[in-house]
């Protein structure tokens, strides 16, 4: 598992060692921030003029992303936060839209060894 992650852009070093290099509480934090995803998902088509809530669900993201060192992910929602907060929906729409399917592969990752 950890060896895909890592080819996905995952920063599996860093974050085991957020972890004290615990491998086993890593993989269950792993199988926590994909159940996380799923509960809090952020949708493209949220509504341009009112999308506060996919601000918190972003940000709830972001900082999870942080703390697993899911690199990809991180930087993706770091920029999806800080457009939406400075009134460019489309602009985090886009990036949305990119990240998405990298999120699916770590997600299916991290399934896969569930």
């Amino acid at each position: 598992m950890l060896e895909e992650l890592r080819n996905l852009g995952v920063d599996v070093d860093e974050g085991l060692k957020r972890l004290a290099n615990n491998e086993a509480f890593y993989k269950k934090m792993l199988g926590s921030m994909q159940a996380m995803l799923e509960k809090t998902p952020v949708d493209p088509d949220f509504d341009a003029n009112d999308y506060q809530g996919v601000i918190e669900n972003a940000h709830a993201i972001k900082g999870a992303t942080g703390n697993l060192s899911l690199t990809p992910l991180y930087k993706a929602y770091t920029d999806i936060v800080d457009l939406l907060r400075q009134g460019n929906p489309e602009e985090a729409r886009k990036i949305l839209v990119d990240i998405l399917p990298v999120q699916a592969q770590i997600i299916d990752v991290i399934n896969k060894y569930k």
